[in-house]
């Protein structure tokens, strides 16, 4: 539960920056250095929630299986695979390894 308050949490932060941008500049135009920070804020909290949820408490719980499943959505995604493929690509690794172990 605590995972998905965090993930709306995120959203909410993340929207109210996108939406702050017309709201405080009007019809002027955004600075490109602040463009930049909103549009890269998502993706580096998202990958702060996955880090923790990878490495577990007290980065102790590491599931190889889930890192594999990981490098697998990250390969995929160089090779300009869809992103909803290539998170299947990596759902089927993740569950293909913990299948056979």
């Amino acid at each position: 539960m605590t995972l998905w308050l965090a993930i709306v949490l995120v959203a909410l932060i993340s929207i109210g920056f996108k939406a702050a941008g017309p709201v405080l500049l009007g019809d002027r135009e955004m600075p490109p250095r602040l463009a930049g920070v909103i549009a890269l804020l998502a993706p580096a909290l998202l990958a702060g929630l996955v880090l923790t949820e990878v490495t577990g408490p007290a980065w102790s719980g590491v599931d190889w299986t889930l890192c594999a499943g990981l490098a697998a959505i990250a390969v995929t995604y160089a090779l300009r695979v869809p992103a909803l493929a290539a998170i299947v690509c990596g759902v089927v690794v993740t569950a293909a390894l913990r299948f056979l172990i």
